[in-house]
């Protein structure tokens, strides 16, 4: 077995583990520091050798190299070109607390187990539902990732709707809820893990802008009431994942109020726009859901996975979902999150949360996402430029989603044309835009994240859009 296999408690191999972890960190700090350098979307390494499970100890020095390669050849957010998705470039604090609780190895499954950690969680959380102005009682808990965030929400709302904790549903009920027709696909995920099937998540029309048609979520209640089905929840969407539209929220909230149903907000993207004071009134309402889910992994730049679901009564976690570990101590003062997930073991995220909101803080936050509002709006002004370009919809956030629509080109070419756009960015630009399929058609996305993203960044962009459609229009 290698020597620095485990960094011994002893302190016998300090001097061998703290060699390794330089070259670690020198070997990663090289890597991002040259980001810009490389491709925002390398080619993939495919490679059989390293991929195998070996009979002896590798190498370190083959370990690194291999690494080294990895490095290279991965997905690149760091890039400033790299504006296709809600993928960021992470803070060095998260990075750093990653590297921190991985070698404490806690486990958030309970008080007694990550001592620290799960009263950081609890009181960081608290804070950050009074931004969101969820009330008093309100609070949270860390899961991995936004699906589980907004499954946890529903679970909790149909355990309350059917008083179906120990029980399940009863009998000849038919539970349903309302989501955007462009809502994010964890909600049929939901449907289907909480038995209901997917048709349980009821889509509603969206208006040219992509937030719900409330004229039609007020039919479709009634409706599925007329049917035999009972509503449950009705969910708006803070920053959909194509073009980051906002719903309604306010008037949502004041109709599931109206027919007594469970309000959900799934602010995994946009919730971050409650860091700016510039632009926070955009989601207005959110403070009367009953949760939000809300994913710091994204506009807030911590390193996957770092998301959340939040309660207005955060008690009733404990009444309508809450699952005893009588193996592990029970705290009357802190509450063991383990038990009140979906997940039992959980990584310790709160760490790198923590440490860049200590390090970048409100105001850094703040100044980032007005940045990205301002970029996003040189990026609109350039298609509004330009006759053959269209957008989807008016940009609520730091998304453009848009397509061109060459004249004297058939409308069934014009699929295949965006396409090739795409690549020649990606060639030419050094620059990648994703290629969603929205309403039936390929349109072209950008993310403005990356904080160091810029202006000369957009025109060198939109320079490349008009060279291709110069060449390209007639072909």
């Amino acid at each position: 077995m290698p020597t620095t296999a485990f960094i011994r408690p002893d302190g016998e191999n300090r001097d061998e583990i703290a060699s390794l972890l330089h070259q670690v960190v020198d070997l990663l700090v090289d890597a991002m520091a040259q980001a810009a350098a490389r491709s925002p979307l390398p080619e993939s390494l495919v490679s059989k050798t390293w991929s195998q499970l070996p009979q002896g100890s590798v190498d370190e020095d083959r370990l690194l190299e291999e690494l080294r390669s990895q490095l290279l050849h991965s997905m690149n957010a760091a890039h400033p070109g790299y504006i296709g998705h809600m993928d960021s470039i992470p803070t060095t604090m998260s990075v750093i607390g990653d590297l921190l609780v991985a070698a404490l190895n806690n486990n958030m499954l309970s008080v007694e187990m990550s001592p620290l950690f799960s009263r950081l969680e609890t009181t960081v959380l608290q804070q950050i539902t009074q931004l969101f102005g969820l009330g008093p009682q309100a609070n949270g808990v860390l899961v991995s990732g936004g699906s589980l965030a907004n499954l946890q929400a529903l679970l909790v709302a149909r355990n309350i709707a059917f008083n179906a904790l120990d029980h399940g549903i009863p009998q000849g009920q038919q539970p349903v809820f309302f989501v955007s027709e462009v809502a994010h696909t964890s909600f049929k995920k939901a449907a289907m893990v909480m038995g209901l099937g997917t048709k349980a998540a009821i889509p509603v029309a969206t208006n040219h802008n992509s937030q719900i048609n409330l004229d039609d979520l007020k039919t479709q209640l009634t409706t599925a009431k007329n049917q035999g089905q009972t509503p449950f929840a009705i969910v708006a969407t803070a920053g959909t994942t194509v073009t980051g539209s906002i719903d309604p929220i306010a008037e949502m909230a004041n109709i599931a109020k109206a027919h007594q149903l469970w309000f959900h907000v799934d602010a995994a993207y946009g919730g971050a726009v409650m860091f700016s004071n510039h632009h926070r009134h955009q989601l207005a309402g959110i403070e009367q859901a009953d949760s939000v889910t809300f994913n710091p992994q994204k506009w807030l730049y911590v390193a996957k996975t770092c998301a959340m679901v939040m309660f207005r009564q955060f008690d009733l976690l404990q009444h309508q979902f809450r699952v005893l570990a009588p193996y592990m101590h029970d705290h009357d003062d802190w509450p063991n999150l383990g038990e009140l997930t979906v997940q039992g073991t959980r990584h310790p995220d709160i760490l790198k949360l923590w440490l860049s909101l200590q390090h970048i803080a409100k105001n850094g936050y703040s100044a980032i996402i007005d940045h990205n509002y301002a970029l996003t709006q040189t990026f609109t002004t350039a298609v509004k430029a330009r006759s053959f370009l269209t957008l989807a919809s008016a940009p609520q956030m730091n998304l453009v989603c848009f397509r061109a629509e060459p004249a004297g080109l058939p409308t069934e070419e014009w699929d295949s044309w965006n396409q090739g756009l795409q690549q020649w960015l990606l060639e030419q630009g050094n620059t990648f835009l994703s290629l969603p399929i929205y309403r039936g058609q390929r349109w072209l996305k950008a993310v403005l994240l990356n904080p160091f993203t810029t202006a000369e960044h957009i025109h060198t962009l939109f320079a490349h859009i008009d060279c291709y459609y110069a060449s390209h229009r007639s072909s």
